[in-house]
């Protein structure tokens, strides 16, 4: 719907419940599932693809280097997109911030090898990874303030989770990908070509996302401002000039989410798999993950309902100490190696995942006004992205292997009080306006 058609009243343009439900929620599980295809891929396959032949370990890192690539491309990406988002629409953004990431995973499943371009085949992933970056940095906030700014009342945190349930879907459908093409495939045939399935089979599923976006109205939010005239003329520099602070608290809200995730998924992965490490199968260690991400995506949910009844500050400050005990305890629980143990640890850490995660959807939101919500929302979740994500894989991989398992629980649970600080710091936004 065109901004000037949103003018002329907020009741038309009102989203059902359903369209929220499943735009904030489908566009979501697409954009995380490219994502993760990538994340998944820069442990498996990208090492022995793109990177020339030698040491194992310096092949990984390097790989996990171009995966933290896409972190520093996300603020950009919040930028850009946040601009037009506060400028044009919420709606015209998504469907923007969704083809970019697309066309990005698309491209990297068609790019040949190390061994058939030499030194361009990183080079190319690379930038690549970094248009997927992009994408993603416009996409959650859109899909965030899609939820809450459609949110009825005493309901924005649990309606917040909805953007959020993308994150555990994405992951499960990205690695239970792999996971059935390591099973029908010998591992020649999935490293010549099978490993490419995930990322060119994302060009139907953007198709489906942009059929769901297309159908979407304004939110009744942004209409008001349009209504108003006060949209921000550049809200990139409005929201650092008077939103600074919640970008500052935004951003180390969010850290130890972040810093956990791609520690169970992202590291464990790795660790788990290799050979100086606990030695299991990918398949087997696949399986295990799939399973804690099923409590990830049970626990979004009830984060969101507990938001909405107790509050965001007082919900968030329990599961974040309950992240620092998790984290002092990883060394020896991860590390024993045994099935039981291996498998309790991903099911309480992606549990804790979705704890965490849930209420961030109507968190960051609350912390801005609507005029440059969509830039400071996804500013600040970025931003903590590049602090906390984009390094946590290559930092744990480096800790396990000069210091020891037990030091990277020591690194999670020092991020963890970062963020028990800035809550404490922080205000309570339950009962904050959002119109």
């Amino acid at each position: 719907m065109a901004v000037g058609h949103v003018s002329s009243g907020v009741a038309e343009s009102r989203n059902s419940t359903r369209q929220v439900v499943v735009a904030s929620l489908v566009g979501t599980s697409i954009e995380f599932y490219d994502f993760y295809v990538y994340a998944t891929a820069a442990v498996l396959v990208f090492p022995k693809l793109f990177f020339p032949a030698g040491d194992a370990t310096a092949a990984t890192l390097q790989s996990l280097a171009t995966f933290a690539i896409a972190f520093v491309a996300r603020p950009v990406g919040s930028a850009l997109f946040g601009h037009f988002g506060d400028r044009i629409g919420r709606k015209s953004t998504l469907v923007a911030s969704l083809l970019t990431m697309g066309i990005s995973t698309v491209l990297i499943g068609l790019l040949p090898g190390y061994g058939s371009i030499g030194v361009a085949a990183p080079l190319l992933l690379a930038l690549c990874r970094f248009g997927q970056g992009i994408g993603l940095g416009g996409e959650w906030g859109g899909a965030a303030l899609l939820a809450t700014e459609n949110a009825p009342a005493g309901k924005r945190a649990f309606f917040g989770t909805f953007p959020q349930l993308g994150a555990p879907i994405g992951f499960f459908v990205a690695n239970g990908l792999f996971l059935l093409l390591s099973e029908v495939m010998d591992d020649a045939t999935f490293l010549s070509w099978g490993w490419r399935v995930p990322f060119l089979a994302s060009a139907v599923l953007v198709a489906v996302g942009l059929w769901v976006r297309l159908s979407l109205h304004e939110t009744p939010a942004f209409a008001k401002v349009v209504q108003a005239g006060d949209r921000a003329k550049v809200p990139f520099v409005q929201v650092f000039r008077t939103g600074f602070t919640g970008l500052v608290l935004g951003t180390f809200i969010m850290l130890a989410t972040y810093v956990l995730f791609y520690l169970m998924t992202v590291f464990t992965l790795s660790y788990g798999t290799a050979e100086g490490g606990l030695g299991y199968s990918r398949s087997e260690f696949l399986v295990l993950l799939l399973v804690g991400v099923v409590f990830f995506g049970l626990t979004v949910p009830i984060a969101g309902r507990l938001a909405d009844r107790f509050g965001r500050r007082p919900t968030l400050l329990v599961v974040t100490t309950a992240i620092i005990a998790f984290g002092l305890l990883m060394g020896p629980w991860f590390g024993s190696g045994s099935l039981p143990a291996v498998l309790s640890f991903l099911v309480v850490g992606l549990g804790l995942m979705g704890l965490t995660f849930g209420p961030m959807g109507a968190v960051l939101p609350e912390l801005f006004p609507t005029a440059v919500r969509y830039t400071g929302a996804s500013v600040s979740y970025n931003i903590a992205s590049l602090l906390g994500a984009s390094v946590a894989p290559y930092i744990a991989t480096w800790l396990a292997s000069s210091h020891g398992l037990g030091w990277v629980g020591v690194y999670l649970a020092a991020m963890a009080v970062l963020t028990l600080i800035a809550l404490l710091v922080s205000r309570e936004t339950k009962e904050s306006a959002l119109d």
